[in-house]
């Protein structure tokens, strides 16, 4: 989404922001999010700290959930005459995307909200989000809240500590979301503020020290596999699997082999415990049992990646504007699941002769193969790969001086989080994360200063 620029609420700079009124998430999946991870109608400002909701109108509308709400900031003082106004064209966009089949009685309902809250916490609740799980989320960023404004080191020590039992896997998740919020939004003070207290919390937490531990983990059983290398047979495999010092490396192990645990190789594993006995047969049999749990955890992680894949590219097909719905999602098809689904929805179609359907599939495919190699990837590669020192950097951005646009870092922020997603899949993933920021801060502070200079 394009931005614009906008007054600061407290200090009336001009800062951009991105400003939209309406989120018809039935036609444009990726809204709802938008919304809800305040990249949309909030506003971050770099001169005076300021950060909250924009006073914006909203329609918010979800055909699958039946909800159509508005939303008019009191502070507008618009009255309902204006409101109808405004909301009419809107309301006009969102039917005339809905084949007449899916136009039910709730569109002649809307539902208006007199806080932005609860209009949230309504959205939230079509979706499972109890109030006490707000609760939760509320005492969590409170807690970020109280640690980014500790007065030392020491008292953030101190806090961490003593609400050990919230930094939990939910705790480390929110976090991680409000940081990518910051990188989104060019809050350079605030990234580099969270990072440094990101790594006090890995240091000083359980859950944290945890972490750290499966990183660690991962790295160790890369390496135990790269020093195999092409030599890698099942047999060996097994050797690495029982001479794993630990279930966390382990389970590190299976996540990177999954693929070949397959027949062929538990059967080895069972021939080898029927020829053993004692303490080796029953310590064989436990790691048959852990392998075997273990790789049932992943098909099912895969299983539910499948089932969301199956449902974005529904969502896509059912669009008004099949093409322009995918552009707007194209994000989704870095992920490998997500085209194994699509590839596997064309084949269906083929051997069913059904055209009307592939037509469809086709106008997918073809976004994604314009959008396969677009110009600022390979720029921000480019970038990436200069990254490594200072100088190369300094000459790649002055080489690319005109290409440094807002949709390139667009494209970065995109990646960064596409890295974070995939977390421990990719052991090279933290030095992509650290190459990505620190060309997105080379970039950031360019601008500022042809910002100052102009």
């Amino acid at each position: 989404m394009p931005q614009t620029k906008i007054s600061c609420p407290r200090c009336r700079q001009i800062i951009p922001a991105q400003v939209e009124q309406l989120f018809d998430v039935t036609a444009d999946p990726a809204s709802k999010q938008r919304l809800l991870g305040r990249v949309s109608n909030y506003a971050h400002c770099s001169f005076c700290g300021f950060e909250g909701p924009l006073a914006t109108p909203i329609v918010y509308h979800d055909n699958e959930k039946e909800l159509l709400l508005t939303y008019f900031p009191s502070e507008l003082g618009l009255p309902v005459n204006e409101q109808e106004k405004l909301v009419g064209p809107l309301m006009t966009q969102i039917m005339n995307r809905l084949p007449a089949e899916k136009r039910k009685g709730y569109l002649l309902r809307p539902q208006s909200f007199l806080t932005f809250q609860s209009m949230i916490e309504r959205i939230l609740e079509k979706d499972g989000v109890t109030k006490e799980m707000l609760d939760e989320q509320q005492q969590r960023l409170s807690l970020i809240q109280r640690l980014m404004t500790a007065s030392s080191p020491e008292v953030r020590t101190s806090i961490i500590q003593q609400e050990s039992a919230q930094l939990d896997e939910a705790f480390f998740a929110l976090f991680n979301r409000l940081a990518e919020s910051a990188a989104a939004s060019g809050q350079e003070q605030a990234m580099q503020a969270m990072a440094a207290l990101q790594q006090e919390l890995l240091a000083n937490s359980e859950y944290g020290r945890k972490l750290q531990a499966q990183v660690g983990e991962l790295e160790a059983a890369v390496k135990t596999l790269q020093d195999v290398g092409q030599g890698l047979t099942r047999e060996k495999l097994l050797e690495i699997f029982v001479a794993a010092p630990s279930d966390a490396r382990l389970q590190a192990l299976v996540s990177l082999t999954h693929n070949g645990l397959d027949y062929s190789f538990f059967q080895i594993l069972t021939d080898k415990i029927e020829k053993s006995s004692g303490e080796g047969r029953k310590k064989l049999e436990d790691l048959r049992a852990k392998i075997l749990e273990l790789n049932n955890q992943i098909d099912k992680a895969l299983e539910e990646q499948m089932k969301q894949a199956d449902r974005l590219i529904e969502t896509l097909l059912e669009a008004p504007d099949i093409a322009k719905a995918t552009a707007e999602n194209i994000a989704n098809f870095q992920n490998e699941v997500v085209i194994q689904v699509l590839e596997t929805k064309l084949r269906d179609a083929q051997q069913k002769n059904d055209n009307a359907r592939m037509q469809k599939l086709q106008q997918v495919v073809g976004v994604l193969q314009e959008a396969s190699t677009p110009p600022e990837l390979e720029i921000v590669n480019e970038l990436v790969d200069a990254a490594g020192d200072d100088i190369s950097l300094a000459q790649a951005l002055k080489a690319h001086e005109q290409d440094l646009t807002e949709e390139l870092t667009g494209v970065i922020i995109s990646l960064m989080q596409q890295v974070e997603q995939q977390g421990n899949a990719d052991p090279n993933s933290k030095e992509i994360i650290r190459r990505l920021e620190k060309v997105y801060r080379a970039i950031l502070k360019r601008s500022m200063q042809k910002n100052i200079l102009q």
